[in-house]
């Protein structure tokens, strides 16, 4: 009897591990993203280059900054009234943010501050644009766009921190319509384009309800813990 009955009980742990693994998976994978897509195939893509740049001896650290001072001279051509030559530039710094991470898993060179500097660098990167953005509206008296940048600065910043901060209370948070390289995508199309009214207020609108899908997203997953 006590045999049968352990049996039952060991019968309902895996069927509630079972059912716990699959509502983490459902949860992680509830928003489809570019990100997530990009992410999936990179390593695939971008492995030549990283196998070459392990030849030459290139650090992924340097990558890193190399990307962040592209990104920070596209804020300065776009603040000096040269958008267009902005946006080459920043799309120019997208390869070295991707290159980083495939090369450092290439070289084995992975490390806790590499990470770190990696996602430091992109949030600096991005806001050095849109600071660049915010001068030239600012100096031209676009007051709409002032908002905008703001709004999309806000957005931009809060859908980071909601991941981190979800992450440091050990829930998964890589949920959400408005990631990395979608706001990269974008932002870069709103550049060359020209479209600074549409795309900030894109961006505006996308950022800030990215941001709101990981707070509802956390807020499920807590009341299930």
């Amino acid at each position: 009897m006590a045999k049968s009955t352990a049996g039952k009980g060991l019968g309902l742990d895996r069927s509630k591990n079972k059912g716990d693994n699959q509502t983490s998976l459902k949860a992680d994978h509830e928003y489809w993203t570019l990100t997530s897509w990009a992410k999936g195939w990179s390593d695939v893509m971008l492995a030549p280059f990283s196998r070459l740049l392990v030849r030459l001896g290139i650090q992924p650290n340097l990558l890193s900054m190399i990307g962040f001072f592209a990104a920070s001279a596209a804020g300065a051509m776009v603040a000096t009234d040269h958008v267009f030559l902005g946006g080459l530039l920043f799309l120019i710094s997208g390869p070295f943010d991707a290159l980083d991470g495939a090369l450092a898993r290439t070289a084995g060179l992975e490390s806790r501050f590499g990470a770190f500097l990696d996602s430091f660098m992109d949030r600096y990167s991005e806001a050095a644009v849109l600071f660049g953005i915010l001068c030239w509206s600012t100096f031209r008296g676009h007051h709409t766009l002032v908002l905008l940048t703001f709004l999309t600065l806000v957005g931009s910043v809060m859908v980071s921190y909601t991941r981190a901060r979800a992450e440091g209370l050990n829930i998964s948070c890589k949920v959400g319509l408005f990631t990395r390289l979608e706001r990269f995508v974008v932002l870069t199309i709103t550049l060359l384009s020209g479209q600074l009214l549409i795309g900030l207020a894109l961006l505006a609108f996308l950022t800030n309800f990215t941001a709101l899908q990981r707070m509802f997203h956390v807020y499920r997953q807590s009341i299930h813990q």
